[in-house]
């Protein structure tokens, strides 16, 4: 779920005339936020809302009858509209995190969403007597492509979950043949059976997905290798494959009679991948993006020669199956498969003036993390105030009285993100970064990928059942999964 501002940023930014909304809680999402949205012109609903007469407003229900009443003529207008798209048209915005900047809206047309639906299917092998549970949102390209657009080309039938927490009692119900899902949803299902004996967790997963299951698919982040390898001795095969928004999605996928665990295999047909001199993955062909919504510099930053930078590092093997390896950005990909740019939230936090540095961790994880260095004098005067002493633990703050009062503080700046990208843990280090420990450059720019590195015992020690007490960890939103 987006938050009010992400709301009206990309109601803005995408100059959208109109807005379709569930029900009242996401209506009052853009109520209040009217007077910076001149360009938005109606409300539909699919529940009854009260708009208090600031927009016009439809039901999904009136909207249709209305659509009834144009009769053949209003038919005709429809067509005609149709007639003059191609396969080029732009077909959808989709936002994207940026990790230097605002979101960007991923311009993808007809054919990119066409030829990405149309390659998959051919590799899944999905038909008419397929069956799918889709619990994923529509606001990412991952869901529609393997969810939505494929169904529609196969003539297979999709369930919609009533919600992401029913997922386990609808698969009973749907008893699908095939799933999509987030490596965060595999993981939280493996842990469920992994103490079983070997011949036991077999049973169990086929009594949770069905009789009829007979493939599983997971993107949208890495997927651990020994979730994957798990279920495929349980006898479920798991799939993972990989892409990204500006690709349409899908870019490679591992098949049911040819894939290598750990990897997330070969190209799609039509799909061309490369490794560049400094082992960013590239590709090319009909699944590559039209471009950056109003910004065309962007768009000539990703796109050179026909080549979609992804952002990405891997590598090939001798028969084509790709590894990645890393991101050249610094963008976080959480287990539940949310794309998080730190830099954004990096920022957030340092406008507090008791926090001096921070580096965001979560990459994989369940949830985003954080390694805080202090204003130290400020966090002393904070002491005196609440009649304690700084503690250490090695070089980590130890404190709790500490930690509570600063974790209040990064609490109220959390509120202005989604959930997803809120900073759920954090460590707060008593020394502030500096180049003599190789924590900075000369010209004071913070060294990510060594600090990580340095402090990813301790950092990864949240994520466990009884994290340390020299953290903070906001416990009642660990669970939250949803991309």
């Amino acid at each position: 779920p987006l938050a009010p501002g992400q709301v009206e940023y990309q109601l803005a930014h995408g100059e959208a005339r109109g807005l379709i909304v569930s029900g009242q809680e996401q209506a009052d999402k853009v109520l209040p936020r009217l007077p910076a949205l001149p360009g938005l012109e109606f409300l539909i609903s699919f529940d009854p809302v009260d708009v208090a007469g600031k927009l016009p407003h439809l039901t999904w229900d009136a909207l249709l009858g209305r659509g009834r009443q144009l009769g053949a003529e209003g038919l005709g207008r429809v067509l005609l509209r149709e007639d003059a798209l191609g396969r080029d048209s732009l077909a959808t915005l989709i936002y994207t995190s940026g990790t230097t900047g605002p979101p960007k809206g991923v311009m993808l047309s007809h054919g990119n969403l066409l030829s990405n639906a149309e390659e998959v299917r051919a590799i899944v092998e999905v038909g008419p007597d397929d069956f799918s549970l889709s619990w994923l949102p529509f606001s990412h390209i991952y869901a529609r492509t393997l969810d939505h657009y494929l169904a529609h080309l196969a003539g297979g039938l999709t369930f919609l979950a009533r919600s992401r927490d029913t997922v386990v009692a609808d698969l009973a119900e749907a008893r699908p043949t095939m799933m999509n899902a987030v490596p965060r949803f595999y993981e939280k299902v493996w842990s469920l059976v992994e103490a079983l004996p070997p011949e036991e967790r077999g049973r169990r997963l086929r009594g949770l997905f069905g009789p009829r299951l007979r493939v599983l698919y997971s993107g949208g982040a890495p997927l651990p290798r020994h979730v994957c390898a798990g279920f495929h001795d349980a006898g479920l095969p798991l799939l993972e494959g990989y892409g990204l928004t500006e690709s349409s999605p899908t870019i490679s996928f591992n098949r049911i009679e040819r894939f290598k665990i750990g990897t997330v295999g070969l190209a799609i047909p039509g799909v061309e991948v490369k490794i560049a001199d400094d082992g960013e993955i590239l590709t090319r062909g009909p699944h590559v993006m039209l471009g950056y919504w109003k910004d065309p510099e962007a768009t000539r930053r990703a796109i050179v020669d026909g080549w979609l930078h992804t952002g990405d590092l891997g590598r090939l093997d001798e028969e084509g199956f790709l590894t990645i390896t890393g991101r050249k950005k610094d963008l976080i990909i959480t287990s539940g498969g949310n794309n998080i740019a730190p830099s954004e939230l990096e920022r957030l936090l340092l406008a507090d003036p008791l926090i001096d540095q921070v580096v965001l961790y979560g990459d994989g994880k369940p949830f985003v993390s954080a390694l805080i260095v202090p204003n130290l004098e400020g966090l002393r005067a904070e002491a005196r105030a609440l009649g304690c002493a700084l503690e250490f633990d090695g070089e980590l703050i130890a404190t709790p009285a500490l930690l509570d009062f600063l974790a209040a503080r990064v609490e109220r700046r959390m509120q202005a993100v989604s959930k997803p990208e809120r900073v759920k843990a954090f460590l707060l280090l008593g020394r502030p970064f500096s180049v003599e420990a190789e924590e900075l450059t000369p010209t004071q720019k913070v060294r990510r990928a060594e600090i990580l590195n340095k402090f990813r015992d301790r950092l990864d020690a949240l994520y466990m059942e009884k994290p340390p007490a020299t953290s903070w960890e906001m416990r009642e939103e660990v669970s939250d999964t949803h991309p």
